[in-house]
Order: structure tokens, then sequence, then C-alpha cells
């Protein structure tokens, strides 16, 4: 189920309204009574309930936070907080009750987003579905169409990656996956390409292929490529993301009790750079960006590829295969090296790579390392406090690199018990001749409700990927 926004310009006295204002407004145009609004201005809440039996207003009085990425965040986590308050109700009317000032214009849209992004339910595998009653978020005047369709594409873009990371691999398989690129690229204009095992195995991807030696299923490699004719750049960003569909640990099983019920979630990365796309070619942003997925799942069989395998990959290195489990890195450093033939500008590559990474910060962000992007990602570092997707920069030392020195290949795929975040990067950074930016997703999934980001995938990474390529097309001549 979709949420709907729509702008509207007026209210009737039968409209449910979430009216945003100060301590000391005018609330009469609202049709309170004066007990009513006496009621408003003695509460300490933030949010006010008032049940009028014909309509619910919701009186919203914002705490001032002199930090606007802070306020920010809050409004969407009031918009987080209203959506528990409106149950039963299938429509609400935003209205902007404040003094319109650039740091009050974009109010109206936070609460929006915060409302509109709580509202995701995963309903699709169940037989008697219970649907929130919200549909429809009206916005008042005061924002613009072209801002509430924004809006719109990227709920829809988050949505998406959010259903991307929880459905089971019986129904995501590598193909599947590659098949929601396909679908995304038609009705998005967006060029998608789809490699079979037969064109993987003439690149020589020995990487994606070894993981996938396993499987019963086919590996594919998915190229997404938005490249609007007024495109402020020639040389692409490229997104990669990692496309386990599911992920035992192969012959190095995963020996956590329960550590595999959640691994359906290990294609992160690639529902990720999928949403991403969906939401900058929804929005006709006008740079040039491409999206590489290489997927496959990861399984024990007896032809499954085995540690102490040395592995030829598509670059032409040899990595030792110290840990079958370390697989993810396999699939991205074949994708790595082929995005050398785009030229990129810089390549962004997003994966659910390492346990090292949850144990370093939790999931309340993403743990990023770069080599040669240093402004790029200080411009990254920024919008992902705006968007409240953080990275949490990690060194990035010469000293690591002797951590993945393999005895009788060029490389391993496994660094030791610790930095492992780190090392899983430097064994990356092999395939590069580009800036280059590791995000390590550490909060694709969330076993309890995460705010508005609610509970299972979600779709964190959508919005930083998106607002950086807008930022970017706005600031680039």
């Amino acid at each position: 189920m979709k949420i709907i926004l729509k702008k509207k310009k007026s209210f009737t006295k039968k409209d449910n309204l979430i009216v945003i204002t100060y301590k000391n407004s005018d609330l009469a145009k609202f049709k309170l009574i004066e007990s009513e609004i006496d009621f408003i201005k003695k509460s300490k809440k933030e949010i006010t309930q008032i049940n009028q039996y014909n309509r619910q207003l919701y009186i919203v009085i914002p705490k001032k936070n002199t930090d606007n990425n802070k306020q920010a965040e809050n409004l969407r986590m009031l918009g987080y907080q209203l959506f528990k308050k409106v149950t039963g109700l299938t429509s609400v009317q935003i209205i902007n009750n404040l003094k319109i000032n650039s740091k009050n214009k974009n109010v109206t849209l936070k609460i929006a987003e915060g409302l509109a992004l709580s509202s995701y339910q995963f309903l699709k595998h169940k037989s008697n579905p219970k649907t929130n009653s919200l549909k429809s978020i009206y916005l008042c005047e005061k924002v613009s169409s072209n801002d509430i369709f924004e809006l719109q594409n990227i709920i829809n873009a988050v949505f998406l990656t959010r259903d991307l990371v929880n459905e089971p691999f019986s129904h995501l398989t590598a193909i599947d996956l590659a098949n929601s690129s396909k679908k995304i690229g038609e009705k998005f204009n967006i060029k998608t390409t789809v490699f079979d095992k037969k064109k993987i195995e003439r690149l020589k991807m020995g990487g994606l292929l070894a993981v996938n030696k396993g499987s019963l299923d086919e590996p594919t490699f998915t190229i997404m490529e938005w490249k609007p004719k007024n495109a402020k750049n020639k040389k692409p960003i490229i997104f990669v993301g990692k496309g386990v569909v599911y992920d035992t640990g192969g012959l190095s099983l995963k020996p956590t009790a329960n550590s595999m019920d959640l691994m359906k979630i290990d294609m992160g990365g690639a529902g990720t750079v999928i949403g991403a796309m969906q939401a900058i070619a929804s929005n006709k942003l006008p740079y040039y960006v491409i999206g590489l997925n290489p997927a496959t799942d990861n399984r024990p069989s007896g032809n499954a590829y085995a540690p102490g395998d040395v592995i030829t990959m598509h670059s032409g290195k040899t990595v030792e295969v110290l840990n079958t489990d370390a697989e993810g890195r396999m699939l991205l450093a074949d994708a790595l090296s082929f995005a050398k033939k785009y030229n990129p500008k810089l390549v962004i590559d997003l994966a659910t790579l390492t346990g090292s990474a949850v144990a370093a910060i939790g999931n309340y962000g993403f743990v990023s390392m770069h080599k040669d992007a240093h402004k790029e990602h200080r411009n990254l570092k920024t919008v992902g406090y705006q968007v409240h997707e953080r990275l949490a920069e990690f060194p990035f030392w010469d000293d690591y690199d002797e951590l993945i020195k393999s005895d009788i290949a060029d490389i391993k795929n496994l660094g030791g018990p610790n930095a492992g975040a780190i090392t899983a990067g430097k064994f990356l950074s092999n395939f590069i001749d580009y800036p280059w930016i590791h995000i390590d997703l550490s909060c694709v999934y969330s076993k309890s409700e995460y705010g508005y980001r609610g509970k299972g995938g979600t779709g964190m990474g959508v919005r930083l990927l998106y607002e950086f390529i807008k930022t970017k097309a706005k600031n680039e001549n």
C-alpha cells in the first residue's frame, strides 16, 4: 500500500487537521473554542490532540533547535508520533501556521515525510492483512506541488527498497532481483542491462562466479544507467550494491545460533542502489548516474568454493579465500573492477559487509571509508546529517594493508580478528583506480521499530544517495 501525498488549498470543518503553530498564535480560525485554546496553551507537549467528534485536531508546537539538522529530524520524528495518533483516520491535512521564512518553509514537508515513512507495511505474504487506515496526506498551499511530487517519489523509492530487503529468498533469487531492476528501468526510463551467467563467465568475473558455485540458481550482474540529455556531468557517478540474496556463509557455515535467520537482507546494498536509482530517475535529476548490482546466493553445496581456494578476479588479481563467509567483497571486487570502463567521476559501493561495522556503531548510521575522495566524502557526510543517515568515518591507514597480504596469492579475503570493517574496505581498494567511497550498511534492517524507519527493512541509504546527487546537480554548472 502506498500513502498518497496531495496538495490542498483550504480545509473544511470536517477535515482532520495537523496544525503546526506557535504557542501564542491565533488558533480561532481553526474553529477552536476558548477552553480548547486554553488547554493547548497550558500543554507542555509538542503534540496536543483535540477531539471535536466530527474531526480530530493535532496541534503541533515544535521545540526550537538551533541545529537545523537536529530540528529537521525532530520534525520527522513528530511525523512518526503523529502516525501513532491518527489510527483509524483515512486522511489528514497538514496546515503550516508558522511565519514562513527560510527556516520554517520546509517544516510541513519534514513532518509529512516522517508521517508517510511511518505508514509502510509489508503485507505481501499475509493471508488476511490488516492495512493501515491512513491513505492520504494533504498539504497546505504553502507547499509547492513540485515539492510534494518530489517527496512522493522519494517515499515510493524508500518503500521499494524496504520491500526488496523484506522479501524472502524463496521469492527473491538473483534473477528475481535483476527482473525487479528491469521493471523499474522500464517504468522510469532507466537503461537496464542484465548479464546472465554466460556473459559473466566471458567477462571472467571470478569473484561472483566463485560465490555462485554452491548455488542452484544462476548469478546476475545488473547495470542501471540514468543518463538524461541535460546531465550536468560527463563522467558518471556509480553506485555499486552487494546483491547476496541469501547468505549461509557457504562452506564456512555461519556458526552463531540464529545468525542465518535474517540473511535474506544481505542484498541490502543492491536494494538501496535500486531504490536510489528510482528516486533519481522519477524526479528526473539532471545527473549521469549508474547502478551496478552483482547478485547471487551463497550456499554450501558439494561444488561450493572452499577455504584455501585461489580465485582469479575480473581485474586479473588473485585472491586466497580464507573464509567463504567473506563473500560480499568477492562480488563487489568484480563490480568495482568492471566500473573502470566508465571512467567514473566517483564510485560509491554499499554493502551489508561486516558484523564488525554493526558491533562498532549499532544500527544508527553507516560505517564509511574512502580513497582519493576527501571532498566528495565530506559532502556525503554533510548530506548524511541533513537526512539523518549519518556516516561514521573509519581510519584507512596504510598499516591495514599488511593484514590482507597472502603468502600464495596477491591478497586474501580475510584480514584477521581485528578491524574487520576496515580490512574489508582495504580488500576492495585493491580493485579501484578512481575516487571511491565504501559504505558498510549496518542499518538496512531493524529487529525492533526504529522511529519512522519502522521494523524490518529500513530503506536507509536511499535518501542519502538521492540528496547527494540532488545537491551535486544543483551546485555544478
